[in-house]
């Protein structure tokens, strides 16, 4: 972006204030500013004042917000990112003035903390209270803010998690895993217990939750919300300003407040929870969202909280709206893994950026930029990530991860693409998500096996195998599915991470029975597709 480009978008971001009120915003904030003695930071992924002390509130300090180009430009964020980031901030920053806060909005081309630095610099009288960050970088961006200014800086706790980090930090380590956590965090909520024992008697019901799609499901539809006068002008800045970013902009349809969130929840509660578990792990091609909520976009910067969420649908689930399996499953993503890797951020930063436990080299295909491929698998779910910045669980896991680590790719690569293609991601949930879980990068610390699979489990769990110029039943040769091949080939070559781990080591014994000859053709065809896709790369 050239400087006048940074002008034009710092000069027509400020237009926004006139979105608050007609009246003279500007000699009221400069009297508050000469006057306070206390200012609140608010980050872009903590909109929701309910998570900050109500003393602290009650004296309605001044409310600073920032809008960081640095930050939007230090990777390519997806175009839809962005704009919910923007705008999803700018409508919270007008929702605190109309209630009766007084808001100073900054506009920089460093980090947060560089605004932050100078307007206290400007204003001596002011001492500044902010929330600990979620991410490290700016985490460790705002803790040099604080060594420099001292006491006229206070940290407060992220209140953004319902698990304490600090306590279960020391337990992160290879054997502890997500079924111990989430039973410890089910006894210390109450959620879905009786009587100190969970309610249907079992801890978990993911066994049931892995049923493919029957071919007539009626699938009911997110309501799409139109994009008010603030996001349409954070859609044509975005468009204007940072074109080469990630991603399409064709339409928006995500909500960018709290109250709509809590509609678009309610309706997942309503409409798609009861088959939500069963068909938790499903694909359809064309179909992006199925049974999914969606809200882990709302979840991630605050607009909706972790509690209630499992608190709505544990209601459904008493009043027989919902199956347990399904309540369950739900609850599970929210109070068990998110709160999960959200520990293991904490444990393992910064050391766990490195991670390349199988010493990967290779570059991120292109067809994750793009989608061009005849896999159609892997092209439905990155086209449903160029459209929407969306893909659910199981896409990622199964499709994009497991391609990823099929084909060698540095999983650090995966790790940034990941950072920027989806709109719920922050570093601190799909880091753990990609080095730990999908790509076995730590080295077994948080998963306990490879997760890698050949197309047997795409065409169980999705109708794209059906569609596809690839015949699933190949296991090598021309027209044989990548996956097949590239899977036994990824066994045999990391057998030792295999024959460690019980729970996949038979697939070693597997590989072994096959013939001399077939063997060979599995090799052969895993190291020419992947010598033409790095030869497209």
């Amino acid at each position: 972006m050239q400087n006048q480009d940074i002008n034009t978008w710092l000069e027509t971001a400020r237009e926004f204030l006139s979105q608050i009120d007609n009246y003279q915003i500007s000699s009221r904030l400069e009297k508050q500013l000469t006057s306070s003695d206390r200012a609140l930071f608010i980050l872009h992924d903590q909109l929701n004042l309910a998570t900050f002390p109500k003393e602290l509130l009650d004296r309605k300090p001044l409310l600073i917000f920032v809008e960081s180009l640095a930050y939007a430009t230090a990777i390519p964020h997806h175009k839809q990112k962005l704009v919910y980031m923007l705008s999803a901030q700018r409508h919270f920053a007008i929702n605190c003035y109309q209630k009766g806060f007084l808001v100073f909005n900054l506009f920089t081309e460093e980090f947060y903390a560089d605004a932050l630095a100078e307007f206290l610099a400007c204003y001596p009288n002011i001492e500044l209270t902010y929330m600990q960050p979620s991410e490290w970088d700016t985490r460790s961006q705002m803790a040099t803010l604080a060594n420099e200014f001292g006491n006229r800086i206070k940290a407060l706790p992220n209140q953004f998690f319902i698990a304490d980090a600090e306590k279960f930090k020391p337990k992160i380590k290879k054997g502890y895993r997500l079924e111990t956590f989430y039973r410890e965090l089910r006894k210390q909520t109450g959620y879905l217990m009786q009587e100190g024992k969970p309610v249907g008697g079992n801890w978990n019901y993911d066994k049931e939750n892995r049923k493919a799609l029957p071919k007539q499901t009626i699938i009911p539809q997110i309501p799409e919300i139109k994009p008010d006068p603030i996001t349409q002008e954070v859609i044509e800045l975005v468009q204007k300003y940072l074109p080469n970013t990630f991603g399409k902009l064709d339409k928006f349809i995500y909500a960018v407040t709290r109250d709509r969130a809590l509609e678009l929840a309610q309706q997942f509660i309503e409409t798609r929870l009861s088959r939500f578990g069963a068909y938790e792990d499903a694909i359809k091609v064309g179909e992006p969202f199925l049974f999914h909520s969606v809200l882990s976009i709302y979840l991630n910067n605050g607009l909706l909280l972790p509690q209630e969420i499992c608190e709505m649908a544990i209601a459904a689930y008493k009043k027989n709206l919902a199956p347990l399996n399904s309540v369950e499953g739900f609850v599970r993503q929210i109070l068990g893994w998110r709160e999960y890797i959200r520990v293991y951020y904490e444990a393992k930063m910064p050391d766990v950026r490195e991670s390349n436990y199988f010493g990967f080299d290779n570059k991120l295909p292109q067809l994750y930029w793009d989608a061009n491929t005849d896999l159609l698998c892997l092209k439905d779910a990155i086209t449903q990530v160029l459209n929407y910045g969306y893909s659910h669980h199981i896409q990622r896991l199964m499709v994009l991860s497991n391609f990823s680590n099929l084909i060698n790719t540095d999983p650090r690569h995966l790790n940034r693409w990941f950072w920027l293609a989806y709109v719920d991601a922050y570093e601190w949930v799909e880091l753990p998500n990609v080095l730990g879980m999908s790509t076995f990068a730590d080295g077994g610390i948080l998963a306990s096996k490879p997760y890698v699979s050949g197309g047997n489990y795409i065409n169980k769990m999705s109708n794209s195998c059906s569609q596809c110029k690839y015949n699933v039943k190949e296991k090598t040769g021309e027209t044989a599915c990548p996956f097949n091949y590239l899977y036994w080939n990824f066994v045999d070559k990391h057998r030792e991470s295999f024959t460690e781990n019980g729970r996949v080591s038979l697939m070693v014994n597997a590989y072994d029975k096959k013939a001399e000859n077939e063997r060979q053709e599995i090799h052969q065809s895993a190291i020419k597709f992947i010598n033409e896709i790095l030869e497209t790369t």
